[in-house]
């Protein structure tokens, strides 16, 4: 492997370090007591507290002048100055861990433990009195650290890219990042309050399945040597969820990992979290209002207020949302009425209408491909797109008053969904119907219809209360929460292509 000029002489300062005595990858605990943002909200002059510090962080800047030194320290709660005087991190006659080891073999990015006291600067600075210093981590990379000169930015960390492979320098040196993580978190303990609150158990469900069900999309595959089997990462937790309120829970819930082999895009990674919730003796109606409620304590949880700018719209989480069936928005934003057309008819509207479609299409997917393309966009505000034709929704009760429609809504936000509910089929006889005719579009080439799963079947056969479930896309909600633009910028770790080899590298991998 290369190493620039910079990593070359980071590792002679490693090899200086370690003939001067010093571990420059301590094993002892380092007995924190306190962090930048404590001392900086919680510092008092006059109280004289504070006066046994031990903070530890990344060095991100320094100035040495002689005998004195200022620097920057940087922990997760954010940055604090300290102050390094030669005489005080070297009592006696050696002056070794000052003149060599902090003036010469540590480098930017180090990550070192002060001991101190905090104190304020002739100007006006609170900053930490380096007492003794100890390097806990030598850093061999050199930081993107951004560098202003005549009022030009150099070596700002701002490729996405780059961001999202390494986003452990991302979090380093664009500490803002941070924060998108820290509200995703909050939204999702708001999340599990509420639904804890409601009376609703947390559980968890396989992750590997037998048969991928709960949702019409395509599955990773695996395979199982001990059993001989294919299994699939599951594209849903939905079946398992049932299955555990034919055994008597009212109410479950899971922040579930799933796997879709699908398109990556802005939107789109083919592992993301999904939360779903399943009450027994509710309905859609009542989920609406749960969802409102839900994502207004969200709202104000993670911004304070029920409003949220994302890109250029300011959108309101607060109140009750516009509730629009579906054949009603295609009518309003298509022009079109779609109600009672069989495939043939629906085909040639999409023809007329410039949908593209697909000869395994059936009537769900050719309604689904007109609504996306007219409709979608226009959703703005939050709106529950209601009684989904029968077509679209495979596990979903028929509507008492249309039996050609479904008691189902999804939420749209910007454009774009956010989540997806029923009142769920509990009718067995219908359900099996419902999976053959899956299965008869699966035959015609629809990689993304469901498999018949008869041990779900066999379950709604022993009875299944009235129930009403949700799923909503955690990765997109956190998007909208935080006013991102794009799943990659909510995902510690998003999938990417596999990064180019140096050519370098390839010399090294072919010895």
């Amino acid at each position: 492997m290369e190493y620039s000029e910079q990593e070359l002489l980071r590792r002679e300062s490693l090899t200086r370090l370690r003939e001067l005595g010093i571990e420059p990858y301590p094993a002892a605990e380092y007995p924190v007591n306190a962090s930048a943002a404590e001392i900086e909200a919680g510092y008092d002059p006059e109280k004289g507290n504070f006066q046994e510090v031990c903070i530890a962080g990344r060095l991100m800047s320094r100035r040495i002048m002689g005998a004195a030194s200022f620097g920057e320290l940087q922990d997760e709660s954010g940055r604090i100055q300290i102050y390094v005087k030669r005489d005080e991190i070297c009592p006696g006659d050696d002056k070794t861990m000052y003149n060599t080891v902090w003036k010469k073999l540590l480098d930017i990015g180090d990550i070192i433990g002060i001991k101190g006291f905090a104190f304020i600067t002739q100007t006006g600075q609170l900053s930490v009195h380096a007492k003794e210093l100890t390097l806990l981590s030598k850093s061999l990379k050199v930081l993107p650290i951004v560098k202003e000169q005549d009022g030009k930015v150099f070596d700002a960390f701002t490729d996405p890219e780059m961001r999202y492979r390494q986003r452990y320098v991302d979090l380093i040196v664009n500490p803002q990042v941070r924060d998108v993580f820290v509200k995703r978190a909050r939204i999702i303990a708001t999340m599990r309050d509420y639904f804890n609150a409601a009376g609703c158990l947390e559980v968890e469900t396989p992750i590997l399945q037998s048969i991928p069900g709960g949702a019409t999309a395509r599955p990773f595959v695996t395979h199982h040597n001990a059993l001989d089997i294919p299994l699939y990462l599951r594209i849903a937790n939905e079946l398992y969820l049932k299955r555990l309120i034919v055994g008597g829970y009212n109410g479950v819930y899971e922040f579930a990992k799933d796997f879709r082999n699908e398109g990556m895009d802005k939107t789109h990674n083919p592992e993301f979290t999904c939360m779903e919730i399943y009450v027994a003796y509710k309905d859609y109606i009542w989920m609406m209002k749960f969802v409102e409620k839900m994502l207004e304590k969200v709202c104000l949880a993670v911004n304070g207020t029920t409003r949220v700018k994302i890109g250029d719209n300011e959108i309101d989480f607060g109140g009750s949302y516009r509730r629009l069936p579906m054949l009603e928005a295609i009518r309003e934003y298509a022009g079109v009425d779609i109600s009672g057309m069989d495939e043939d008819a629906l085909r040639a509207t999409c023809d007329r209408l410039g949908v593209h479609t697909e000869p395994s299409m059936g009537k769900g997917k050719l309604i689904d491909a007109i609504f996306g393309e007219y409709c979608e966009d226009k959703l703005i505000q939050p709106t529950f797109i209601t009684d989904y034709p029968v077509e679209m929704s495979p596990l979903t009760k028929r509507h008492r008053d249309n039996p050609e429609l479904t008691e189902r809504f999804e939420l749209f936000v910007c454009g774009k969904e956010l989540a997806n509910a029923y009142s769920e089929l509990n009718d067995p006889v219908d359900q099996l119907q419902r999976f053959e005719e899956q299965a008869r579009l699966k035959s015609k080439g629809d990689d993304e219809a469901m498999y018949i799963d008869m041990d779900f079947v066999r379950a709604l056969e022993y009875g299944m209360p009235p129930t009403s479930g949700l799923g909503m896309g955690i990765d997109r909600l956190t998007m909208f929460m935080t006013g991102q633009t794009t799943i990659q910028d909510v995902l510690f770790f998003p999938q990417m292509r596999p990064e180019k080899v140096l050519k370098s590298d390839k010399k090294e991998e072919q010895k």
